[in-house]
Formats: structure tokens, sequence, C-alpha cells
């Protein structure tokens, strides 16, 4: 999302070198968008694979939804456009990969995201157009981001009993202070065999403890309207914060390295994103891949973090599963 001019972007020199930089420590899943700098990141990522001849060594995905006539990520404020142009119908999935794949200079995908569901096409529609994509050896895989829990499960169900391919993965916000899909989307991907892929698990840079509770003067996108909801400075996850700093301090590690290491360690997580603006920003990230948190390190944030139960959460919960057995504990899937 960094790579390619914008308001959160990073110039072509620059992208090269975090690329360059990613690769160079083992890096090999690469995740884009065709609406990321107006089609400019799918450019330069293509251009940055054909120079260092590494295609076959790379897992690409990038993804389809948003409306490439009226985007208000590139273009600053939504517009109107044509109607076609996004959402996840058979048109649109067909317009937007043939757009990408010219981008990105190379004749398959390896991983294709549903970027957001357009909350109108049928998933039957979906799953036959996107497995069409795979027989046809355009995309290798597929999968959803930013989409009801219900639809990746109905699209896994529809896949499984037609004996056509399926959603392997899903794409959502999840760290220490967005947990919310643990109560749906997690269970869901267990179920239907898919792998969770977290996006912003640093809380769109909260988690890396660069903010201060007492001055959020200046602090752009995370205190106002941005991508991520709402402000991250509320009370609630200021003191999570508190914890994992401290956990961070102990362990002689970075808050952020905590933050990821905490996010890879949870069940289901198959890997994780990260974003960076600048070569270095790499580094700390990186070395979260390595860091083994102990059950007690884990306990603490995990509790820390904790969401308010709502009602789903309470049907595999203890008190319920022994009044189903008779007075008995059955150990659930979740942890």
């Amino acid at each position: 999302m960094t790579f390619g001019l914008g308001e959160w972007g990073a110039d072509q020199a620059t992208s090269r070198a975090i690329f360059d930089a990613y690769r160079e420590a083992g890096g090999n899943f690469v995740d884009t968008a065709d609406i990321y700098a107006g089609g400019e990141s799918e450019r330069l990522l293509g251009s940055f694979i054909a120079d260092a001849g590494v295609r076959d060594e790379i897992v690409l995905a990038t993804k389809f939804g948003f409306n490439a006539s009226a985007n208000p990520l590139a273009a600053g404020q939504a517009g109107r456009g044509n109607p076609h142009a996004g959402g996840a119908g058979a048109k649109n999935i067909h317009r937007a990969l043939d757009a990408s794949l010219r981008r990105l200079g190379t004749d398959y995908v390896d991983l294709y995201w549903m970027h957001i569901w357009d909350g109108v096409t049928p998933v039957g529609e979906i799953v036959q157009t996107l497995g069409d994509l795979v027989r046809a050896g355009k995309i290798r895989y597929y999968g959803f981001s930013d989409m009801p829990a219900w639809l990746a499960c109905k699209a896994a169900t529809i896949a499984s009993e037609r004996g056509v391919p399926g959603p392997i993965a899903i794409q959502v916000e999840y760290s220490l202070v967005a947990r919310d899909v643990e109560a749906e989307h997690v269970p869901v991907a267990r179920e239907g065999g898919m792998g969770v892929i977290p996006w912003s698990p640093l809380a769109g840079g909260f988690l890396s403890g660069k903010y201060r509770r007492e001055d959020t003067s200046g602090t752009g996108r995370l205190s106002g309207a941005n991508p991520f909801g709402d402000s991250k400075f509320s009370n609630r996850n200021w003191d999570i914060l508190d914890t994992l700093t401290t956990v961070a301090d102990e362990l002689r590690r970075s808050p952020a390295e905590v933050a990821l290491a905490w996010t890879l360690h949870r069940p289901g997580v198959a890997s994780t994103l990260i974003g960076a603006r600048e070569a270095s920003q790499l580094e700390g990230n990186i070395a979260a891949a390595s860091l083994r948190l102990d059950p007690e390190h884990l306990t603490r944030l995990t509790a820390a973090s904790a969401p308010v139960p709502g009602f789903t959460a309470s049907l595999t919960a203890a008190p319920i599963r022994r009044m189903v057995f008779g007075g008995h504990d059955v150990t659930g899937w979740e942890e």
C-alpha cells in the first residue's frame, strides 16, 4: 500500500529499497491491490519482480472490488463513475484482473483477493467466477478481505459441495486492539479451511509505541477520519499499549516486534501483513518472525486486550458447555 506516491506513499527509489531489503531478509509473499496509489503500486511491484527475475519465487497477491473510475483512495474524494468498474460481479472481476495483470507484467496472480464485498453479488457467482479463473490458470488461489463472516462460510460451503476451487484465506483487521474478528471470522476460517491474514497488525502504527496518551496532536490518520475506522486513541487502547510496552521492555524488544509476534502466535493466523515507508522500518518488523513469546507474556497480552464478549462468544464458553454436557467441562477448539 505504501508503494507509489500519495498520502502514505514512497517514491520509486524508496519502494525499490524496501522491496530489496525484504527479499534479502527472505521475504517471499507480497500483497498489493489495484487501487493502491491508483495502480502505481502494482506497476512498481511488477517492475521490481521482473528486474530481480524472481517471479517464480514470489507469492504475488493483489485485489479487486473498489471502483476504478471513482476511487476515493486514488482521487482523494468519492465521485460518480462507471458502476461496472467495481464490485464482485463477473464483469468487473474479469476487467480488474486483466488490468492488474498488465500493470504487474505477469500472466497469473498467486492469490487474488476480493478486497471488499459489494453487498449485492450472489456468493455463488463469486465462487463460480473466481473458480473459473483458477481453472483457466490466471489465478492460482483466491481469498476474501473485509466481508461478513457468513459470506466466507457460504462460499467455502458452496465450493465444497460443488467440488470447485474455494477460498483459502481471509484478510481482516486484526491486532491487540482489534480482536472483534475472533467472534465469527476466525472460527469460520478454521471451519472452512482458510488461513487468517491480518491487515494493520500494528493498528496503523498505534502499537509501535510512537504515540503518547498525553499528546495526540499532529498524529494524522489515527486521530480522526481514517481507513482504520474510529480513532485508535481510546482509553482502552492506551491501557493495552501500556501492557504491551511493559512486556516489550522486559523482553528488550520494541513494542512493534512484540505486537507482531503476538499476532503470529494467534490460532488460525497463517501470516501477517506489514508495511513500511522506508527500508529501515522493515528490520524490526521482520525480527518479529523469530520472536517466541513465552506463555506468561502471551497470557498478559491476551488478557489485557481481551474484547468484551458478546452473545456469540458466550455460546462456546465453559459455563454453557457444562450445562450441555451435564456438568463436565469440554475443551473447545478456540485455544
